[in-house]
Protein backbone atom coordinates (compact mmCIF):
# COMPACT_ATOMS: atom_id res chain seq x y z
CA UNK A 1 0.00 0.00 0.00
CA UNK A 2 1.41 3.62 -0.86
CA UNK A 3 0.87 5.24 1.99
CA UNK A 4 2.06 8.50 3.32
CA UNK A 5 2.61 9.68 7.20
CA UNK A 6 0.06 12.81 6.34
CA UNK A 7 -2.43 10.55 4.82
CA UNK A 8 -5.12 8.68 6.90
CA UNK A 9 -4.52 4.68 7.13
CA UNK A 10 -8.22 4.32 6.63
CA UNK A 11 -9.66 5.97 3.68
CA UNK A 12 -13.47 7.07 3.30
CA UNK A 13 -14.28 6.91 -0.76
CA UNK A 14 -17.52 7.74 -2.03
CA UNK A 15 -18.05 5.89 -5.48
CA UNK A 16 -20.15 7.30 -8.32
CA UNK A 17 -21.79 4.87 -10.74
CA UNK A 18 -24.64 6.60 -12.77
CA UNK A 19 -26.15 3.14 -13.76
CA UNK A 20 -25.32 0.09 -11.52
CA UNK A 21 -27.64 -2.82 -12.85
CA UNK A 22 -25.97 -5.74 -11.19
CA UNK A 23 -26.73 -8.31 -14.32
CA UNK A 24 -25.36 -7.20 -17.47
CA UNK A 25 -22.71 -4.66 -18.54
CA UNK A 26 -20.57 -5.42 -16.06
CA UNK A 27 -20.68 -1.97 -14.05
CA UNK A 28 -22.18 -2.89 -10.81
CA UNK A 29 -20.07 -6.43 -10.79
CA UNK A 30 -17.06 -4.12 -10.89
CA UNK A 31 -18.44 -2.09 -8.29
CA UNK A 32 -19.88 -4.48 -5.82
CA UNK A 33 -16.80 -6.14 -5.44
CA UNK A 34 -14.30 -3.47 -5.39
CA UNK A 35 -16.40 -2.27 -2.41
CA UNK A 36 -16.70 -5.13 -0.48
CA UNK A 37 -12.42 -5.76 -1.02
CA UNK A 38 -11.47 -2.47 -0.08
CA UNK A 39 -13.89 -3.07 2.78
CA UNK A 40 -12.58 -6.16 3.95
CA UNK A 41 -8.85 -4.49 3.85
CA UNK A 42 -9.64 -1.56 6.40
CA UNK A 43 -11.54 1.21 4.25
CA UNK A 44 -14.75 2.63 4.03
CA UNK A 45 -16.66 2.91 0.71
CA UNK A 46 -19.85 4.27 0.28
CA UNK A 47 -21.60 4.26 -3.22
CA UNK A 48 -23.77 6.81 -4.88
CA UNK A 49 -25.40 5.53 -7.72
CA UNK A 50 -28.26 5.87 -10.14
CA UNK A 51 -30.98 3.76 -11.35
CA UNK A 52 -30.35 0.74 -11.96
CA UNK A 53 -28.88 0.34 -8.39
CA UNK A 54 -25.82 -2.14 -7.87
CA UNK A 55 -26.42 -5.08 -5.47
CA UNK A 56 -23.89 -4.78 -2.29
CA UNK A 57 -22.63 -7.04 0.10
CA UNK A 58 -24.08 -4.84 2.88
CA UNK A 59 -26.97 -2.62 1.48
CA UNK A 60 -26.38 0.12 4.28
CA UNK A 61 -23.49 1.25 1.75
CA UNK A 62 -25.47 2.25 -1.31
CA UNK A 63 -26.70 5.47 -1.32
CA UNK A 64 -29.46 5.70 -3.78
CA UNK A 65 -29.52 8.97 -6.18
CA UNK A 66 -32.83 9.64 -7.45
CA UNK A 67 -33.22 10.32 -11.14
CA UNK A 68 -35.82 10.27 -13.97
CA UNK A 69 -34.92 6.63 -14.92
CA UNK A 70 -35.97 7.84 -18.48
CA UNK A 71 -34.31 4.15 -19.38
CA UNK A 72 -35.77 1.79 -17.70
CA UNK A 73 -35.94 -2.15 -19.41
CA UNK A 74 -38.61 -2.42 -21.34
CA UNK A 75 -39.80 1.39 -21.65
CA UNK A 76 -36.49 2.90 -22.91
CA UNK A 77 -37.35 6.82 -23.63
CA UNK A 78 -40.03 7.24 -20.92
CA UNK A 79 -41.97 10.38 -20.79
CA UNK A 80 -42.19 11.45 -16.54
CA UNK A 81 -45.59 12.71 -15.27
CA UNK A 82 -45.30 16.16 -14.66
CA UNK A 83 -44.88 15.67 -11.15
CA UNK A 84 -41.89 13.28 -11.37
CA UNK A 85 -39.79 16.99 -12.49
CA UNK A 86 -38.19 18.16 -9.15
CA UNK A 87 -35.82 20.23 -10.28
CA UNK A 88 -33.58 22.39 -13.04
CA UNK A 89 -31.47 19.32 -13.55
CA UNK A 90 -34.53 16.61 -13.99
CA UNK A 91 -35.78 19.25 -16.80
CA UNK A 92 -31.94 19.11 -18.37
CA UNK A 93 -32.20 15.63 -18.43
CA UNK A 94 -35.73 14.85 -20.03
CA UNK A 95 -34.96 17.88 -22.59
CA UNK A 96 -31.77 16.38 -23.73
CA UNK A 97 -33.54 12.90 -24.10
CA UNK A 98 -36.05 15.01 -26.22
CA UNK A 99 -32.81 15.95 -28.28
CA UNK A 100 -31.67 12.17 -28.74
CA UNK A 101 -28.29 13.03 -26.63
CA UNK A 102 -27.63 10.25 -23.68
CA UNK A 103 -28.10 12.64 -20.38
CA UNK A 104 -27.68 10.16 -17.29
CA UNK A 105 -23.87 10.97 -17.30
CA UNK A 106 -24.32 14.47 -17.19
CA UNK A 107 -27.64 14.65 -14.77
CA UNK A 108 -26.02 12.34 -12.05
CA UNK A 109 -23.07 14.07 -11.34
CA UNK A 110 -24.88 17.46 -10.98
CA UNK A 111 -27.07 15.58 -8.66
CA UNK A 112 -23.99 13.45 -6.47
CA UNK A 113 -22.50 17.14 -6.98
CA UNK A 114 -25.44 18.29 -4.90
CA UNK A 115 -25.77 15.83 -2.08
CA UNK A 116 -21.91 15.89 -1.40
CA UNK A 117 -21.74 19.04 -1.09
CA UNK A 118 -23.65 18.44 2.04
CA UNK A 119 -21.15 15.73 3.41
CA UNK A 120 -17.63 16.90 2.73
CA UNK A 121 -16.66 15.95 6.62
CA UNK A 122 -18.14 12.15 5.34
CA UNK A 123 -15.31 11.11 2.79
CA UNK A 124 -11.49 12.04 1.90
CA UNK A 125 -12.23 11.27 -1.52
CA UNK A 126 -14.55 10.78 -4.32
CA UNK A 127 -14.07 7.97 -7.15
CA UNK A 128 -16.04 8.26 -10.26
CA UNK A 129 -16.86 5.00 -11.98
CA UNK A 130 -17.03 6.53 -15.82
CA UNK A 131 -19.48 8.80 -15.31
CA UNK A 132 -17.82 11.94 -16.24
CA UNK A 133 -20.21 14.43 -16.08
CA UNK A 134 -19.62 17.84 -15.47
CA UNK A 135 -20.56 17.59 -11.97
CA UNK A 136 -17.20 15.98 -11.28
CA UNK A 137 -15.48 19.45 -12.50
CA UNK A 138 -17.90 20.79 -9.92
CA UNK A 139 -16.56 18.76 -7.36
CA UNK A 140 -12.88 19.41 -7.89
CA UNK A 141 -13.52 23.12 -8.10
CA UNK A 142 -14.75 22.88 -4.90
CA UNK A 143 -12.03 21.14 -3.41
CA UNK A 144 -12.76 17.00 -3.30
CA UNK A 145 -9.74 14.74 -4.05
CA UNK A 146 -11.15 13.30 -7.25
CA UNK A 147 -9.70 9.51 -8.96
CA UNK A 148 -11.94 7.98 -11.89
CA UNK A 149 -12.43 4.80 -13.69
CA UNK A 150 -12.06 4.93 -17.91
CA UNK A 151 -12.32 1.20 -18.71
CA UNK A 152 -12.22 2.13 -22.62
CA UNK A 153 -12.41 4.71 -24.77
CA UNK A 154 -16.39 4.82 -25.62
CA UNK A 155 -14.93 7.05 -29.20
CA UNK A 156 -14.55 2.74 -30.43
CA UNK A 157 -18.16 1.92 -29.44
CA UNK A 158 -19.25 5.13 -31.46
CA UNK A 159 -17.01 4.17 -34.11
CA UNK A 160 -18.03 0.83 -34.58
CA UNK A 161 -21.79 1.33 -34.65
CA UNK A 162 -21.46 4.58 -36.86
CA UNK A 163 -19.62 1.85 -39.53
CA UNK A 164 -22.58 -0.54 -38.92
CA UNK A 165 -24.97 1.91 -39.41
CA UNK A 166 -27.02 1.05 -42.70
CA UNK A 167 -28.39 4.69 -42.74
CA UNK A 168 -27.88 8.38 -43.24
CA UNK A 169 -30.62 9.02 -40.73
CA UNK A 170 -28.97 6.12 -38.21
CA UNK A 171 -25.80 7.61 -38.51
CA UNK A 172 -27.35 11.35 -37.31
CA UNK A 173 -29.10 9.36 -34.50
CA UNK A 174 -25.96 7.68 -33.59
CA UNK A 175 -23.71 10.60 -33.34
CA UNK A 176 -26.82 12.21 -31.44
CA UNK A 177 -26.85 9.85 -28.94
CA UNK A 178 -23.03 10.11 -28.65
CA UNK A 179 -22.64 13.67 -28.26
CA UNK A 180 -22.25 12.89 -24.52
CA UNK A 181 -18.53 11.62 -25.40
CA UNK A 182 -17.17 15.66 -26.17
CA UNK A 183 -18.51 16.40 -22.25
CA UNK A 184 -16.53 12.97 -21.19
CA UNK A 185 -13.90 13.47 -22.44
CA UNK A 186 -13.25 17.20 -21.63
CA UNK A 187 -13.75 16.15 -17.83
CA UNK A 188 -11.80 13.16 -18.15
CA UNK A 189 -8.68 15.17 -18.86
CA UNK A 190 -9.18 17.09 -15.89
CA UNK A 191 -9.25 14.32 -13.39
CA UNK A 192 -5.32 13.99 -12.26
CA UNK A 193 -5.26 10.15 -11.57
CA UNK A 194 -7.10 7.72 -13.92
CA UNK A 195 -7.54 4.22 -13.45
CA UNK A 196 -7.98 2.11 -16.75
CA UNK A 197 -7.85 -1.61 -16.90
CA UNK A 198 -5.34 -2.80 -19.14
CA UNK A 199 -2.33 -2.14 -20.93
CA UNK A 200 -4.57 -1.21 -24.83
CA UNK A 201 -7.42 0.58 -23.32
CA UNK A 202 -4.18 2.96 -21.97
CA UNK A 203 -2.91 3.12 -25.79
CA UNK A 204 -6.29 3.65 -26.65
CA UNK A 205 -7.19 6.30 -24.37
CA UNK A 206 -4.35 8.17 -24.97
CA UNK A 207 -4.83 8.06 -28.79
CA UNK A 208 -8.21 8.80 -28.88
CA UNK A 209 -9.21 11.32 -25.78
CA UNK A 210 -5.81 12.97 -25.89
CA UNK A 211 -5.34 11.95 -22.21
CA UNK A 212 -1.64 12.22 -20.27
CA UNK A 213 0.71 9.17 -20.24
CA UNK A 214 1.01 10.18 -16.79
CA UNK A 215 -2.64 10.75 -15.71
CA UNK A 216 -3.30 6.53 -16.21
CA UNK A 217 -2.15 3.64 -14.05
CA UNK A 218 -3.59 0.21 -15.09
CA UNK A 219 -5.38 -2.18 -12.16
CA UNK A 220 -6.83 -4.97 -14.24
CA UNK A 221 -10.77 -6.04 -13.29
CA UNK A 222 -11.02 -9.18 -10.98
CA UNK A 223 -13.56 -12.05 -10.52
CA UNK A 224 -14.79 -14.08 -7.59
CA UNK A 225 -12.92 -17.00 -8.09
CA UNK A 226 -14.71 -18.96 -5.08
CA UNK A 227 -18.18 -18.42 -6.70
CA UNK A 228 -17.06 -18.57 -10.36
CA UNK A 229 -15.60 -21.80 -10.17
CA UNK A 230 -15.72 -25.80 -11.97
CA UNK A 231 -18.40 -27.63 -11.16
CA UNK A 232 -17.60 -31.35 -11.23
CA UNK A 233 -21.04 -32.29 -10.38
CA UNK A 234 -22.46 -31.01 -13.68
CA UNK A 235 -21.51 -32.79 -16.92
CA UNK A 236 -20.96 -31.16 -20.02
CA UNK A 237 -23.81 -30.80 -22.59
CA UNK A 238 -22.57 -32.10 -26.36
CA UNK A 239 -22.32 -29.60 -28.69
CA UNK A 240 -22.84 -26.80 -27.01
CA UNK A 241 -21.35 -23.03 -27.18
CA UNK A 242 -22.05 -20.65 -24.68
CA UNK A 243 -21.47 -16.72 -25.20
CA UNK A 244 -22.43 -13.60 -22.65
CA UNK A 245 -23.31 -10.62 -23.91
CA UNK A 246 -25.37 -8.06 -22.19
CA UNK A 247 -26.82 -6.80 -25.94
CA UNK A 248 -26.42 -7.24 -29.57
CA UNK A 249 -23.82 -4.20 -30.10
CA UNK A 250 -21.61 -4.87 -32.96
CA UNK A 251 -19.09 -4.58 -30.52
CA UNK A 252 -19.43 -7.28 -28.75
CA UNK A 253 -19.55 -9.53 -31.96
CA UNK A 254 -22.93 -11.67 -32.10
CA UNK A 255 -23.54 -11.64 -35.50
CA UNK A 256 -19.68 -12.83 -36.67
CA UNK A 257 -20.21 -15.92 -34.04
CA UNK A 258 -23.74 -16.70 -35.47
CA UNK A 259 -22.08 -17.08 -38.98
CA UNK A 260 -19.67 -19.30 -37.56
CA UNK A 261 -21.99 -21.16 -36.02
CA UNK A 262 -23.97 -21.84 -39.30
CA UNK A 263 -20.85 -23.20 -40.39
CA UNK A 264 -20.09 -25.11 -38.14
CA UNK A 265 -23.33 -26.93 -37.81
CA UNK A 266 -22.38 -28.12 -41.75
CA UNK A 267 -19.97 -30.14 -39.61
CA UNK A 268 -21.51 -31.05 -36.78
CA UNK A 269 -25.56 -31.32 -36.19
CA UNK A 270 -25.21 -30.79 -32.56
CA UNK A 271 -23.90 -28.02 -32.14
CA UNK A 272 -25.94 -25.37 -30.48
CA UNK A 273 -25.58 -21.89 -29.06
CA UNK A 274 -26.67 -20.36 -25.35
CA UNK A 275 -26.42 -16.67 -25.81
CA UNK A 276 -26.87 -14.79 -21.32
CA UNK A 277 -28.38 -11.90 -22.62
CA UNK A 278 -31.12 -10.77 -25.17
CA UNK A 279 -31.59 -8.36 -28.90
CA UNK A 280 -32.57 -4.95 -27.90
CA UNK A 281 -35.63 -3.98 -29.18
CA UNK A 282 -35.43 -3.43 -33.06
CA UNK A 283 -32.64 -5.76 -33.16
CA UNK A 284 -32.00 -7.21 -36.53
CA UNK A 285 -30.68 -10.92 -34.96
CA UNK A 286 -34.13 -12.69 -35.09
CA UNK A 287 -34.29 -11.74 -38.80
CA UNK A 288 -30.34 -13.18 -39.19
CA UNK A 289 -31.25 -16.60 -37.26
CA UNK A 290 -34.26 -16.81 -39.68
CA UNK A 291 -32.15 -16.19 -42.26
CA UNK A 292 -28.71 -18.88 -41.50
CA UNK A 293 -31.67 -21.33 -40.24
CA UNK A 294 -30.51 -21.16 -36.52
CA UNK A 295 -33.49 -20.17 -34.83
CA UNK A 296 -34.16 -23.36 -33.34
CA UNK A 297 -30.34 -23.95 -31.99
CA UNK A 298 -30.19 -20.75 -30.38
CA UNK A 299 -31.13 -20.08 -26.80
CA UNK A 300 -31.68 -16.82 -24.96
CA UNK A 301 -31.53 -16.56 -21.69
CA UNK A 302 -31.76 -12.93 -19.22
CA UNK A 303 -32.28 -12.37 -15.79
CA UNK A 304 -30.57 -15.38 -14.56
CA UNK A 305 -28.80 -15.55 -11.04
CA UNK A 306 -25.11 -15.48 -10.73
CA UNK A 307 -25.40 -19.14 -9.58
CA UNK A 308 -27.25 -20.42 -12.85
CA UNK A 309 -24.23 -18.43 -15.04
CA UNK A 310 -22.25 -20.98 -13.36
CA UNK A 311 -23.80 -23.60 -13.90
CA UNK A 312 -24.23 -22.21 -17.56
CA UNK A 313 -20.50 -22.45 -17.77
CA UNK A 314 -20.47 -25.76 -16.53
CA UNK A 315 -22.56 -27.13 -18.72
CA UNK A 316 -21.17 -26.13 -21.99
CA UNK A 317 -18.46 -27.46 -23.87
CA UNK A 318 -16.43 -23.78 -24.92
CA UNK A 319 -17.34 -20.56 -24.18
CA UNK A 320 -16.72 -17.66 -27.11
CA UNK A 321 -16.08 -14.29 -26.84
CA UNK A 322 -16.33 -12.94 -30.13
CA UNK A 323 -16.02 -9.55 -29.88
CA UNK A 324 -14.99 -6.86 -31.97
CA UNK A 325 -12.99 -5.20 -29.16
CA UNK A 326 -12.75 -5.27 -25.52
CA UNK A 327 -11.00 -2.60 -23.14
CA UNK A 328 -11.14 -5.63 -20.64
CA UNK A 329 -13.59 -8.70 -20.71
CA UNK A 330 -15.47 -9.76 -17.51
CA UNK A 331 -16.77 -12.68 -19.15
CA UNK A 332 -13.75 -14.02 -20.26
CA UNK A 333 -12.08 -14.48 -16.83
CA UNK A 334 -15.76 -15.52 -15.26
CA UNK A 335 -15.40 -18.60 -17.69
CA UNK A 336 -11.83 -18.87 -17.38
CA UNK A 337 -12.44 -18.89 -13.78
CA UNK A 338 -15.06 -21.75 -14.41
CA UNK A 339 -12.59 -24.14 -15.61
CA UNK A 340 -14.11 -23.51 -19.22
CA UNK A 341 -12.26 -23.47 -22.15
CA UNK A 342 -12.36 -20.51 -24.35
CA UNK A 343 -12.47 -19.17 -27.73
CA UNK A 344 -11.87 -15.64 -28.42
CA UNK A 345 -10.77 -13.09 -30.74
CA UNK A 346 -7.93 -10.82 -30.21
CA UNK A 347 -10.40 -7.65 -30.27
CA UNK A 348 -8.72 -4.83 -28.14
CA UNK A 349 -7.52 -6.14 -24.91
CA UNK A 350 -8.28 -10.07 -24.82
CA UNK A 351 -5.03 -11.18 -25.46
CA UNK A 352 -3.71 -9.23 -22.67
CA UNK A 353 -6.40 -11.24 -20.59
CA UNK A 354 -6.24 -14.82 -21.96
CA UNK A 355 -2.31 -14.67 -22.83
CA UNK A 356 -1.08 -16.66 -26.14
CA UNK A 357 -3.29 -18.44 -28.33
CA UNK A 358 -3.32 -22.33 -26.72
CA UNK A 359 -2.65 -21.67 -23.64
CA UNK A 360 -5.47 -20.48 -21.68
CA UNK A 361 -7.61 -20.43 -24.62
CA UNK A 362 -7.43 -20.34 -28.58
CA UNK A 363 -8.00 -16.61 -30.15
CA UNK A 364 -8.59 -15.58 -34.06
CA UNK A 365 -9.07 -12.10 -35.10
CA UNK A 366 -12.26 -10.64 -34.34
CA UNK A 367 -15.40 -10.29 -37.45
CA UNK A 368 -14.01 -13.40 -39.24
CA UNK A 369 -16.40 -15.94 -39.04
CA UNK A 370 -14.54 -18.75 -40.68
CA UNK A 371 -11.77 -18.58 -38.38
CA UNK A 372 -13.91 -18.59 -35.52
CA UNK A 373 -15.93 -21.55 -37.01
CA UNK A 374 -12.25 -23.53 -37.28
CA UNK A 375 -11.15 -22.89 -34.04
CA UNK A 376 -14.52 -24.09 -32.08
CA UNK A 377 -14.69 -27.33 -34.66
CA UNK A 378 -10.95 -27.95 -33.58
CA UNK A 379 -11.74 -27.43 -29.64
CA UNK A 380 -14.64 -29.19 -29.94
CA UNK A 381 -13.11 -32.36 -31.50
CA UNK A 382 -10.45 -32.48 -29.17
CA UNK A 383 -11.20 -33.10 -25.79
CA UNK A 384 -7.39 -33.55 -24.00
CA UNK A 385 -7.42 -29.76 -25.80
CA UNK A 386 -10.11 -28.39 -23.99
CA UNK A 387 -8.97 -30.23 -20.76
CA UNK A 388 -5.92 -28.55 -20.95
CA UNK A 389 -7.16 -24.90 -21.89
CA UNK A 390 -9.46 -25.03 -19.41
CA UNK A 391 -7.03 -25.69 -16.63
CA UNK A 392 -4.81 -23.42 -17.58
CA UNK A 393 -7.57 -20.63 -18.08
CA UNK A 394 -8.23 -20.97 -14.19
CA UNK A 395 -4.62 -20.84 -13.14
CA UNK A 396 -4.53 -17.70 -14.62
CA UNK A 397 -7.22 -16.10 -13.18
CA UNK A 398 -5.73 -17.28 -10.06
CA UNK A 399 -2.72 -15.78 -10.90
CA UNK A 400 -3.63 -12.11 -12.18
CA UNK A 401 -7.51 -11.88 -11.98
CA UNK A 402 -8.83 -11.64 -8.68
CA UNK A 403 -10.68 -8.99 -7.17
CA UNK A 404 -8.49 -8.69 -4.08
CA UNK A 405 -5.99 -8.00 -6.18
CA UNK A 406 -8.15 -4.92 -8.05
CA UNK A 407 -8.95 -3.62 -4.96
CA UNK A 408 -5.22 -3.51 -3.66
CA UNK A 409 -4.22 -1.68 -6.89
CA UNK A 410 -7.05 0.41 -7.08
CA UNK A 411 -6.70 1.86 -2.77
CA UNK A 412 -2.34 2.57 -4.07
CA UNK A 413 -4.31 4.82 -6.62
CA UNK A 414 -6.24 6.73 -3.98
CA UNK A 415 -3.79 7.23 -2.12
CA UNK A 416 -1.61 8.55 -4.86
CA UNK A 417 -5.07 10.88 -5.53
CA UNK A 418 -4.55 12.63 -2.11
CA UNK A 419 -0.81 13.08 -2.71
CA UNK A 420 -1.59 14.42 -6.21
CA UNK A 421 -3.94 16.54 -4.31
CA UNK A 422 -2.40 17.84 -1.44
CA UNK A 423 0.89 18.71 -3.75
CA UNK A 424 -1.43 20.67 -5.84
CA UNK A 425 -2.74 22.43 -3.20
CA UNK A 426 0.96 23.18 -1.53
CA UNK A 427 2.16 24.71 -5.53
CA UNK A 428 -1.17 26.96 -5.49
CA UNK A 429 -0.81 28.31 -1.53
CA UNK A 430 0.17 31.76 -2.09
CA UNK A 431 4.24 32.25 -0.48
CA UNK A 432 4.59 35.30 1.38
CA UNK A 433 8.25 36.73 1.24
CA UNK A 434 9.06 37.88 4.94
CA UNK A 435 9.57 41.85 4.73
CA UNK A 436 13.07 43.64 5.58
Amino acid sequence: MVTSPRLPESLRVAWLIYRGNPHCGGQGVYTRYIAREAIELGHHVEVLSGPPYPELDDPQNLIKIPSLDLYPSGNPFRVPWPWEFRDTTDLGEFGLMCTGVFPEPWAFTKRAHRWLSSHRADFDLVHDNQSFGSGLVSMMNDGWPVCATLHHPITVDRDLELAHATSAFQRFNLKRWYAFLDMQIKVARQVPRLVTVSENSRKDIIAQMQIRDEQLRIVPVGVDQDVFRPLADVARVPGRLLVTTSSDQPLKGLVPLLEAVAKVRTERNDVHLVVIGKPKDGSKIPALLDKLGLRPHVEFVSGVSTERIVELYAECQIAVIPSLYEGFSLPAIEGMACGTPLVTTTGGALPEVTGPSGVAALTVPPNDPGALATAIVTMLEDPELRARIGAAGRERVLDRFTWRKTAIGMIDNWYEALDLHQKSKSDAAPTHEASS
